[in-house]
């Protein structure tokens, strides 16, 4: 059986010193000019000594105006160099240059919020379909050729500036209902062009990026894909797409296929929306297992499983399949060390109240503050705090929110951008 301290190769990039993954989460910790701050810095030098072989920051979007919130962080041509720099060199701060650290780049399309200033981009024009809450999105406007064009320069931008900044790869989001996922959706891609139509050419613009990137960057570099192995609608992207997609990333060089699952819409990425109770214990422990091992049956590169797992046991089991790589996102916002403890013996990360509202919505929302409430403590130096009132982190989120939107707004424009 694969040990989880076990080396993975890759073919650009590798290899990863062991199979444990920081997996990316939305931090929030972006300066006011939309920069990574110090915070991030010490957050990343936490995980960078708890032993994970691979690091994958949480999103940087590609496109200064579209965003999923005022204090995230873009890289674009304009950006400057050196605060990711430093980015880079704290997430390898962990005494060794084993650990690699790849950068998640992502546009987020229609997926920005109504309230935040920019552009609202889509496949087609088909809003955000989240019932009673779906005012938070705006109706998002067709793309043009001319404006795909330009979003493909901006992933490649983004990917070699990563590079030349010190990470060792790139990850392109493809999943969770973002610009990529959304063209691979049948449901939100209506187009009747080369860019919609049947999975070839609802996949074109993930492939047209991808080679694109590993054309521009050295060998050396990684260059990796998140992708859904769902999104959990009926007549949506399926399992059986998402590996007939890996089955054509395999000859573009991609590295890795980390595989999630679901959309704002609907939210399995949260939790265990889409993963029945009576199903085994090991599913619900690592809810896209199941799809995982589906697509690594096939898949040319190795696969990576993001989604719940807690337990050395759980990631010991999850290796006994065809999986290569084990993902950690809320296990390590409450552990940073969990990976050097399951060195020496077992132990399960801390575990957060389950928000009990009786809107799924509100109850994904809950879920993703509550992690980022224990990414900001982290990156002041303080202990995570599982146990935080509910309706604290709540308020302090969206107090946070506010202030984000009106900086955001400020600085595009002092730069001429709005």
């Amino acid at each position: 059986m694969t040990s989880i301290f076990e080396p993975l190769p890759l073919k650009h990039g590798g290899p990863l010193p062991n199979r444990l993954a920081k997996a990316a989460m939305e931090e929030q910790l972006g300066t006011e000019n939309m920069l990574p701050s110090q915070g991030i810095f010490n957050l990343y030098r936490t995980w960078a000594r708890g032993g994970v072989g691979l690091i994958i920051t949480g999103n940087v979007m590609v496109d200064y105006r579209a965003v999923t919130n005022g204090d995230g962080i873009i890289l674009n041509e304009d950006s400057l160099l050196e605060p990711f720099q430093e980015w880079a060199a704290a997430a390898h701060a962990n005494g060794t240059t084993d650990t690699k650290v790849w950068m998640q780049i992502n546009h987020p399309g229609r997926q920005v919020p109504a309230s935040l200033p920019g552009i609202k981009l889509a496949p087609s024009a088909i809003p955000v379909n989240m019932g009673a809450h779906s005012k938070i999105f705006a109706t998002p406007i067709a793309m043009t050729e001319e404006q795909i064009e330009e979003v493909i320069g901006m992933f490649v931008t983004t990917a070699t500036r990563a590079i030349e900044s010190g990470f060792d790869g790139v990850q392109v989001h493809a999943a969770h209902g973002y610009l990529l996922s959304q063209f691979l959706s049948p449901l939100v891609n209506r187009r009747t062009d080369r860019w919609g139509g049947d999975l070839k050419n609802r996949s074109r613009l993930l492939r047209e990026i991808i080679t694109r990137i590993r054309a521009a960057v050295q060998d050396s570099a990684a260059v990796a894909v998140k992708l859904n192995s769902a999104d959990f609608q009926r007549g949506g992207f399926d399992v059986d797409d998402a590996t007939a997609v890996v089955r054509m990333l395999g000859d573009l060089g991609v590295d890795l296929v980390e595989v999630s699952g679901g959309t704002y819409e609907s939210p399995a990425m949260q939790g265990m929306q889409g993963v029945a109770k009576d199903q085994r214990t090991l599913d619900r422990e690592a809810y896209f297992l199941t799809f995982a091992e589906q697509i690594a049956k096939v898949a040319p590169m190795p696969i990576m499983v993001t989604g719940g797992i807690t337990r050395r046991a759980t990631a010991e089991r999850v290796l006994a399949t065809e999986v290569d790589m084990v993902g950690m996102g809320t296990a390590l916002s409450l552990d940073p060390g969990l990976p050097n403890t399951w060195r020496v013996r077992e132990a399960t990360a801390p575990t957060m109240p389950t928000p009990r509202f009786k809107d799924k919505a509100i109850n994904s929302y809950a879920s993703l503050v509550q992690v980022q409430h224990q990414l900001h403590r982290l990156s002041k130096g303080k202990r995570p705090f599982p146990k935080a009132p509910l309706a604290m982190v709540l308020a302090t989120a969206q107090i946070r929110d506010r202030q984000s939107q009106k900086h955001y707004r400020k600085w595009l424009e002092a730069a001429g951008w709005l």
